[in-house]
C-alpha cells in the first residue's frame, strides 16, 4: 500500500486545514483528505518542481460531511526532487503547503540463487590447454597410414639404413598417434 499524507479538514473549525509541513516519499503516494464536519471543496496542486516527476488525478475534490477521500499522486519518471503541495479551502480562503520530498526508490536486495549441485565435485572437462588434446580417430588413422605408406615406399626404394631407420620413427610415430587417437 503506497504511503499516505493525511490532510484533516475542518477538525478544529470550518474550512480549517491540519496537515504536516513536510512529507516524503520513494513512490506513488496518496492525499488522505478526513473531512471532520461540513462538506467541502479541496483543492490540491503540485508546484513545477513537483509536476517534473509527480501526477495528481485530479486537482479538485469534494469531500462528503465526516467522510475521508483518498487522491492519489502517481511518480511519473524516476528521479529525486523537492517541492510543495498545495493544499486550499473555502475557495483560497485557506491555504497550506507542505514540503514534499521524493527520494530515489531503494534498490530491491537481489536474492541469486546458487544450485546444490554447485557445490558437488564436478567431473574435470577438457580444454584445449590440457596436456592432452583430443583427436578424432579416423583422420589421425588417414594421416599416419599415409606417412608410414610413404616412409616405408622411401625406404624399400633407396634401401640405405639410414632411410630405413627414419622410416621405423614414422611408423613407429604413427602407431602412436592411432593409439592416443583411440584412447581419447
Amino acid at each position: 500500500m503506497p504511503d499516505a499524507l493525511t490532510v484533516h479538514v475542518n477538525r478544529g473549525e470550518l474550512h480549517s486545514l491540519d496537515l504536516p509541513d513536510s512529507f516524503e516519499t520513494s513512490e506513488s503516494f496518496d492525499v488522505r483528505l478526513v473531512n471532520h464536519g461540513e462538506a467541502t471543496h479541496v483543492h490540491l496542486h503540485l508546484d513545477d518542481s513537483l509536476s517534473e516527476l509527480a501526477a495528481i488525478d485530479a486537482p479538485n475534490h469534494h469531500v462528503d460531511r465526516n467522510s475521508e477521500r483518498r487522491v492519489g499522486v502517481a511518480l511519473t519518471e524516476a528521479g529525486a526532487t523537492r517541492g510543495n503541495l498545495k493544499v486550499v479551502t473555502a475557495y483560497g480562503a485557506t491555504t497550506h503547503y507542505v514540503d514534499v520530498r521524493i527520494t530515489e526508490p531503494d534498490e530491491p536486495e537481489r536474492k541469486v540463487e546458487v544450485s546444490e549441485e554447485l557445490g558437488k565435485p564436478q567431473p574435470k572437462q577438457r580444454t584445449a590447454s590440457d596436456s592432452t588434446v583430443d583427436l578424432p580417430l579416423l583422420p589421425v588413422a588417414g594421416v599416419s597410414g599415409v606417412a608410414v605408406l610413404v616412409a616405408v615406399g622411401t625406404a624399400f626404394v633407396f634401401q640405405q639404413l639410414a632411410v630405413v631407420v627414419a622410416a621405423a620413427v614414422v611408423a613407429l610415430a604413427a602407431i602412436v598417434a592411432v593409439v592416443v587417437a583411440w584412447a581419447n
